[in-house]
């Protein structure tokens, strides 16, 4: 690793303002292609049904509204799993985070969950371990807005990773992404919408980032990191629309060498966000990507936060 890190990493207890938010997301995808895997810890959970209402009555503690989404692809389907937890049922020091029964701690060297969650709204269960080695961890960090509320941490662009799950029986190894964002209000108060991806190649990791702040203001990153943690913005390509979502008509973009990209798989498609993974070209390079497009228009309104609660129910423990 090319940083010195602070005897604090990765602060899974950093403070967080009433209304705010942290989450420390890890991707990934088996080297045959053929299984991915995305893991959420949120501290306020930025797309609670909950946490949004709590807060139209007034300031809202964000410990209160915790949860760790849990998602398995493969060729086969997929299992989700997102329960929010109230603060009795989360702790947390510098290196360990607990929500519920599923924690992830840091041991200096590897990222490790031990993952206990249910799917809803068919109940089966999801059980297992993950660990995450990093290539390289880096101290860059970007404010993605003009009043500095939300920030983006690119913690480890390019990992190793192991997956080991006995519910549902998984086994495999792959190449991973890890990074935070953390956040003094709502995300729907300052972004419209974004487009974000990453994907490693032999030079590093490539990762653009880009989107609609409220009211029409654009931002755009365009990164290169290295495996020495070395990072290089460049001039992204032409943007180029991507088909919608097949269900809930997402909107989706990315920019690609000569405007072409092709969706190799659509792994979430919501009502106000989707996942998928991407063949496209950057710098010249052919590259597959982790590819997502939020809307938070759509998360704002009513119907779409109504349905929410059938896939990520609250529970007091």
């Amino acid at each position: 690793m090319n940083l010195e890190i602070d005897q604090s990493f990765p602060h899974f207890d950093q403070p967080v303002p009433k209304n705010g938010y942290v989450w420390w997301y890890v991707d990934a995808v088996s080297d045959d292609g053929e299984q991915a895997l995305t893991l959420i810890a949120f501290i306020g959970s930025v797309f609670s049904p909950y946490y949004a209402w709590a807060r139209e009555r007034g300031p809202t503690e964000p410990l209160e509204h915790c949860a760790l989404n849990v998602a398995l692809y493969n060729r086969r389907g997929k299992k989700w799993a997102m329960t929010e937890r109230p603060s009795a049922a989360v702790s947390r020091t510098p290196h360990n985070l607990a929500i519920g029964p599923s924690s992830v701690n840091w041991d200096g060297n590897s990222l490790n969950f031990s993952i206990e969650e249910l799917t809803m709204p068919i109940p089966s269960r999801i059980r297992g371990q993950v660990k995450l080695w990093p290539t390289v961890v880096t101290d860059h960090k970007f404010v993605l807005d003009e009043h500095g509320f939300h920030h983006w941490h690119p913690i480890a662009p390019s990992a190793r990773i192991e997956v080991s799950f006995s519910h549902p029986k998984l086994n495999w190894s792959g190449n991973a992404y890890w990074d935070s964002n953390w956040g003094a209000r709502p995300l729907e108060e300052d972004f419209i919408s974004w487009d974000w991806s990453r994907a490693n190649h032999s030079g590093g990791t490539s990762i653009l980032y880009e989107g609609l702040r409220r009211p029409h203001n654009k931002f755009s990153l365009a990164l290169n990191i290295d495996s020495d943690g070395k990072l290089e913005t460049f001039s992204p390509p032409e943007l180029t629309r991507l088909a919608n979502t097949r269900w809930w008509r997402i909107a989706r973009s990315t920019r690609t060498d000569g405007g072409q990209a092709q969706v190799l798989d659509t792994l979430e498609d919501t009502p106000f966000y989707s996942r998928s993974l991407l063949r496209t070209s950057l710098s010249g390079k052919p590259l597959t990507a982790v590819h997502e497009s939020l809307s938070l228009e759509r998360f704002s309104s009513r119907w779409v936060q109504c349905l929410l609660p059938f896939r990520m129910p609250r529970t007091r423990r």
